[in-house]
């Protein structure tokens, strides 16, 4: 069956906007498997219990998982490409006369559970993972720009990466705010404010942009127009 594999933090990003409510919505209308990994819900769950500022989306997330909205898997496929996954991606770059460490553990065993499933795609926010995977040329310039230095590749390992991931594409949670949208999920927000549906996209949009989605002003602009001629 189809399956999405969730990163931490688009799901955050619902979280801190009030949006988790569109999942199950979502995932009806997918008719697949959305899926979590062991790091990821350790990130989304375990963590966040441990504290006060988060503890109440914790919950709300833990409320998704035993309600079978979020699966978690865990597989030894998982565990053991996970670490060589992570480790060849963390020595593509060179700065400074060292490797960079640009990757997690977390968001790369979403890449490894991918893989193993055949999943549709990953949903992830993160631009560092999604370029890598997608434009790693323009990761280079983005890292030379910001760190104003040279930067050197690995060219062997930047080729292993792409081709252990050359199966996996990424979506964002911009992506699936504006599904909901166009679903009519969102439509008990529509007020009486002029432009109301236009105000809520909008909305949105920023919401999961300022809260670490990887989407610029002119592509929420577009997306906006786009919506508008519908």
């Amino acid at each position: 069956m189809s399956s999405l594999m969730f990163d931490a933090g688009p799901i955050i990003s619902l979280a801190t906007n009030n949006l988790l409510g569109i999942l199950p919505q979502l995932k009806k209308k997918y008719n697949g498997h959305f899926y979590v990994t062991e790091s990821v819900k350790r990130e989304l769950v375990d963590h966040p219990m441990e504290t006060r500022k988060f503890k109440f989306e914790a919950i709300q997330i833990e409320m998704l998982i035993e309600n079978g909205i979020l699966e978690i898997t865990d597989t030894d496929f998982i565990r053991q490409e996970t670490p060589k996954l992570l480790e060849t991606a963390n020595k593509i770059f060179s700065a400074f006369g060292n490797p960079m460490r640009i990757v997690h553990y977390a968001e790369i065993s979403v890449i490894a559970a991918a893989i193993e499933q055949k999943s549709d795609a990953i949903v992830i926010d993160e631009k560092t993972t999604r370029l890598l995977m997608e434009n790693p040329k323009l990761l280079m310039a983005i890292f030379r720009k910001t760190l104003h230095t040279s930067i050197s590749i690995n060219e062997s390992n930047l080729k292993e990466f792409r081709d252990r991931t050359s199966s996996v594409r990424a979506i964002r949670s911009v992506e699936l705010v504006t599904i909901a949208y166009e679903s009519g999920f969102l439509d008990e927000y529509v007020t009486k404010i002029p432009d109301a549906k236009k105000q809520l996209l909008e909305s949105v949009l920023w919401g999961v942009k300022l809260n670490g989605c990887a989407v610029s002003r002119e592509e929420i602009e577009q997306m906006i127009r786009i919506e508008a001629c519908r």
